[in-house]
Order: structure tokens, then C-alpha cells, then sequence
């Protein structure tokens, strides 16, 4: 487990590779539930956000964790996630998803849809494929600044929102939920998860002014927003399709290895041919430690310039 803003909260690659029954199995074992109110949601998961709910108590910590990560943002965060953020213009209270969704249908057709918390890969999927991206709506409590353990309000909007704006990052999430029914019947989650969770919770991309982060899991973690730029710890690659899919990922600290784009256009073309025979080829290859190093891969180095 970790200590850190906003990312021990499985994030929405486990959503998207077999998270959501894992955590109903646990409930089980246990006798926690999923921390949600899935008890008034519809068929695909969605809910009403009950933005009129929200408590004043809670739109001023949403205050306090958007100042806190707002003021990284200029030294670490892709410079397209901060226009969007800009855009969306949500710094005095938690946002409400119909008035996000008139910003974002304009610029990209997207919108958002309320959920309960972590949901079923089927229905991750068809929401993205439909360009509906889901947020859940409650929001972690103030003892729970800097440990949550699923993904709340702050992550979901803060982290990954601001992309949405970005018309290639937008068509790309969308051709990524398209990849979901293959996955499934391929039985190839696993390898579409750790697309997810490393170019999309958490990908960096390369700048005129240096490497920068994108992804939602850093960006809604004010350690890890410092840690993916500047530490000498973990690896930064060059994104190649096929590595990432054979690389595990850790959900229990810092990333280890982070995958650096050139552009968003690279990641996008990459999700245009068919996956089929890429997860054949895959399974049929050693998976890759979240330590591992190949004599192929292209490396970055620390701090804030390329």
C-alpha cells in the first residue's frame, strides 16, 4: 500500500483489467464493500451526482487538494493538461459534471458520466468507446489527504479531465475502449490494463522544455508528480506498444519504469492496428519486471530537460 495523494486508488487501468471483480471477491472475504452507493445506479453503472449534496465542508477540501497539486503543475505537467485544466475552471469547489461536459463536448464531443466508484470492464469500455468518461462521485475524507484506496472525485476529474479537452489524447481514450471487447474475448486484459495504466494514469510525455507528465495517477499525486521528473530511481522508456504491454506494474509504490512519449499522435496511431495478433505475440513472450531494463529500450534521465 501507499502513502501518497491520490494514487493508492487502483486508478482507471484496474478498471479496465479485471479490478472491479477482484475487489467484489475481497468485499467478500472480508466483509467491506466497494465504498461507493451502487444501490441507485442504472444497467451500464451510471448514477445522478448529486452535485447539490456535495457539503461545503467537502468543496473546500476539493479547494485545498486542487491548490496543492495546481501549484507542481508549471514544473512538472504536460503544458496541454494545464490548458485543459484552465478550461474546465474548477478550482472553487467540486465540479459539477454538466457543466464539464458543455466545455468538453465543444472542444473534443466528450462528456462526462457519474459513477459509483470502480466499475465492470464491459461497462468501462462501452462508456470510453461512446466518448463518456466515467467519474465517480464522492470524495475522500480529510483524514485521507495523502491515502485512498479507491479512486474518488479528485483523482478521476483532476487526473484524467483535463486531457479530454485535447482532441488526439480524446480520439485515442476513445479507440482504447473500442480495444475492450477484443480484450475481453481474447482474454487479454492483463496486457489492455497496462496500456491504460501506463500511458494513460501514468505516461510522460517529451517537450521543447523536457519531460512532462500527463498521466492522471502522478498528476493527482503530489509525490509522485515530483518523483516521475526528477528522481534517478525509476526507468523513463520510449514508448513501444509491445513493452508496455509485457511490463507489470506495481500498485504498491512509486512507479518503477514510466513510458515517455513523443507525442500524442504516437500513442494514437498505435492503437489503430488490430491487437489480435499483438496480444498472440505477447503472451507468448516473458512478462518484463517493473525494474527491467532491455538492451532495445531507449532511456531518459532525471530532471526536467530531455
Amino acid at each position: 500500500m501507499r502513502n501518497d495523494t491520490g494514487h493508492q486508488d487502483a486508478g482507471r487501468g484496474d478498471k479496465g483489467g479485471g479490478d472491479f471483480a477482484a475487489r467484489v471477491a475481497e468485499s467478500g472475504k472480508t466483509g467491506t464493500a466497494l465504498r461507493g452507493d451502487y444501490r441507485q445506479m442504472a444497467a451500464d453503472y451510471t448514477i445522478d451526482q448529486g452535485w447539490q449534496h456535495y457539503t461545503a465542508a467537502e468543496h473546500g477540501l476539493w479547494r485545498t487538494l486542487y491548490r496543492r497539486q495546481s501549484a507542481l503543475l508549471a514544473r512538472y505537467a504536460a503544458p496541454e493538461f494545464i490548458e485543459g485544466l484552465r478550461r474546465l475552471d474548477v478550482a472553487d469547489g467540486i465540479p459539477d459534471f454538466r457543466r464539464a461536459s458543455e466545455v468538453l463536448e465543444k472542444a473534443t464531443g466528450w462528456r462526462l458520466v457519474a459513477v459509483p466508484g470502480l466499475i465492470p470492464e464491459k461497462e468501462f469500455f462501452e462508456h470510453l468507446a461512446a466518448r463518456r468518461f466515467p467519474v465517480t462521485n464522492w470524495l475522500r475524507r480529510p483524514d485521507e489527504m495523502d491515502y485512498l484506496v479507491e479512486p474518488d472525485v479528485f483523482h478521476d476529474f483532476f487526473g484524467h479531465v483535463p486531457l479530454l479537452t485535447h482532441p488526439v489524447f480524446a480520439d485515442y481514450l476513445q479507440a482504447y475502449g473500442a480495444k475492450g471487447p477484443q480484450a475481453i474475448a481474447a482474454g487479454a486484459l492483463e496486457q489492455l490494463a497496462r496500456l491504460y495504466w501506463y500511458m494513460v494514469e501514468f505516461g510522460l510525455i517529451a517537450t521543447r522544455d523536457g519531460l512532462r507528465a500527463y498521466g492522471a495517477g502522478m498528476l493527482s499525486s503530489s509525490g509522485e508528480t515530483q518523483f516521475c521528473i526528477d528522481s534517478a530511481k525509476p526507468h523513463r522508456v520510449g514508448f513501444d506498444l509491445e513493452r508496455v504491454m509485457r511490463t507489470r506494474y506495481r500498485i504498491d509504490n512509486y512507479q518503477a519504469t514510466y513510458f515517455v512519449l513523443d507525442s500524442y499522435d504516437q500513442l494514437f496511431q498505435a492503437t489503430e492496428r488490430d491487437f489480435g495478433p499483438l496480444y498472440t505475440q505477447v503472451k507468448a513472450m516473458p512478462e518484463i519486471d517493473p525494474t527491467g531494463v532491455l538492451p532495445s529500450d531507449r532511456l531518459y534521465g532525471p530532471g526536467r530537460t530531455v
